[in-house]
Order: C-alpha cells, then structure tokens, then sequence
C-alpha cells in the first residue's frame, strides 16, 4: 500500500534562505512524499522542515517528489535536480510504483543503483527509504519486492530507513478515502519513521559544515 499511479505536480519547497550556504536535502520520491491529496504543508517533508527549525539544523530541504513516479522516471530527473541544488543529502523514496504495476524488479533495483550511485558522485549521501506492497499483491511478489531494498543496501552499502507506513498502512484512521494513500494525521507518524535514519546523516553534514572554512 503506497503511492498511486496517477501523474501529478512536482514539489519543490525550502526551508531557510534561498541564498545560505546551509546543506540541501532532496527528496526524491512519489505521492507518499508529494503530500498527495493533502495540503503540501501538512505533509511529512514539510513536518521534516519544521523539525530541522526546531531542533537548530541549518539545512535547507528540495522537495523534488511527483505522484505516480517510477524509479525510472525519477533517474530521468535526478541529474538536473543534483545540478540545481547541489544538496548533501538525497532520501531516496521511491518503488512503490513500480510494484504497483507489476514493473520489472530487475530493473527497479538497476534503477534505484544508479540513483545512489548518481547522487554520490555529485558529492551527496543517500538514503532509501524501504516500501512495501498491499498483501493482495501475494507473498512470493511481495518478498521478491522487499528485497530489491536489502540488496541495494547492502550491493551499494546505503542507510536504510525502516519502513515508512510502519503502523500506518492497512489502518483506516491513517488512510485517505481511496484506500491507498496516508492522510494528515498519518503525516506526524511517517515522519517518526524515518527521522532515526536521517538524523546521523544531518548530525554529519553538520559536523562537516561546521569544520570547513
């Protein structure tokens, strides 16, 4: 249970100064990232900005998500989108739509190799963010799919967030009217299940910013 196939608009906020040298996160994802059917500002990307205030981190963040993207269109995309922002972190959120169309796993996992890789040879850390498929796609597809994640994390040696519907998907109070997508009492929650995974890398890009001259 993740994004949805429908196309939709590009988001692109920052938190901060336009013109600071404060380290950029780009998100790079789907719906789930998208704030679909939402308010943008209610959705979790925008809490993370908020979080970064409120807890002193200078970064700014991109959001660089459009619902209904595939790992393949959003490889398409990254390359400029390094270029523009140049950021220091890339949380990779992304899969859930080739899983939904039953796209090639083989090329899924290709796909999001190269996004890690693309991302780290513009000077960027990435992480990805593990998804998951609605149990009506059976156990045999949705395992193959659960370890496209595990292999790109340990083939390229990311950081793995934990998955980011944890207690989210399959629950109707946290669920939009199409049964798919999370609504915006689910937005607070799905930020808490990726922050343990995105905290170290911020607390580094600190760290680095702080000891450059």
């Amino acid at each position: 249970m993740l994004s949805a196939p429908a196309a939709g608009e590009s988001v692109d906020r920052s938190a901060g100064d336009a013109d600071s040298p404060a380290p950029v996160v780009l998100v790079l994802g789907d719906s789930l990232s998208a704030a679909y059917g939402l308010r943008v500002d209610r959705g979790w990307v925008s809490l993370f900005e908020q979080r970064l205030r409120q807890q002193g981190y200078p970064h700014r963040v991109r959001n660089a998500s459009v619902s209904g993207e595939t790992t393949r269109g959003a490889l398409d995309r990254l390359e400029p989108a390094l270029k523009k922002h140049n950021p220091s972190i890339v949380i990779i959120e992304l899969g859930a739509n080739d899983g939904l169309r039953g796209q090639s796993l083989e090329e899924m996992t290709a796909n999001l190799g190269e996004i890690v890789d693309l991302s780290r040879r513009h000077g960027a850390t990435p992480l990805l963010l593990r998804m998951r498929l609605p149990p009506n796609y059976g156990p045999a597809y949705i395992e193959k799919f659960v370890a496209v994640y595990e292999a790109v994390g340990r083939d390229w040696n990311v950081p793995l967030s934990r998955f980011m519907l944890d207690g989210v998907s399959g629950n109707p109070q946290f669920t939009q009217d199409d049964g798919l997508h999370p609504n915006e009492i689910a937005q607070p929650r799905i930020l808490d299940n990726v922050w343990p995974a995105i905290e170290p890398l911020l607390q580094e890009t600190r760290t680095a910013q702080m000891k450059s001259p």
